[in-house]
């Protein structure tokens, strides 16, 4: 009895072990800053911030079917590293790409979204959403085109 007791200690004691050992992309709550304090006074200057060339993009007239995309390029203009825990988009036709890695301060980085004009006819805005712990936590890119259809040969 006593030994099947001690093997099942050990079992669990193992397993926990194991579990408990694996760091494997563990964000610590060192990369997490809140900026609200007691007295109601937010101290942003060590948060992380995006510092986009551009939030918009036209690309003009497209024609229908036709893939188009556009590399929105941004730089850590924070203290503390910048990390992208979501991007979003309204339309499934917007498929954006970003980095899973955190941004160190003053690395750059780069969103692509490629816009799939497929089925698609007239005037398209779109927007794609980031949320990262930057405070505000989301920031909103948005691309336009305006898609026609193909010319007809004369």
């Amino acid at each position: 009895m006593n030994k099947k007791l001690i093997a099942t200690l050990l079992f669990c004691a193992g397993i926990i072990a194991f579990s408990t050992s694996c760091h494997h992309n563990r964000i610590t709550s060192d990369l997490i800053e809140n900026p609200n304090t007691a007295n109601g006074k937010a101290d942003m200057s060590r948060l992380p911030s995006f510092n986009f060339e551009s939030e918009y993009h036209d690309f003009g007239k497209i024609i229908q079917g036709e893939t188009v995309s556009y590399p929105f390029k941004f730089r850590n203009a924070g203290k503390t590293d910048l990390i992208i825990a979501d991007v979003s988009t309204s339309c499934g036709c917007t498929v954006p790409s970003y980095p899973k890695a955190p941004i160190h301060p003053g690395q750059d980085g780069v969103i692509r979204v490629s816009f799939n004009s497929a089925g698609k006819h007239g005037y398209q805005n779109k927007s794609i959403v980031i949320v990262a712990n930057t405070q505000p936590n989301t920031v909103v890119l948005r691309i336009k085109a305006e898609v026609t259809m193909a010319a007809l040969p004369k």
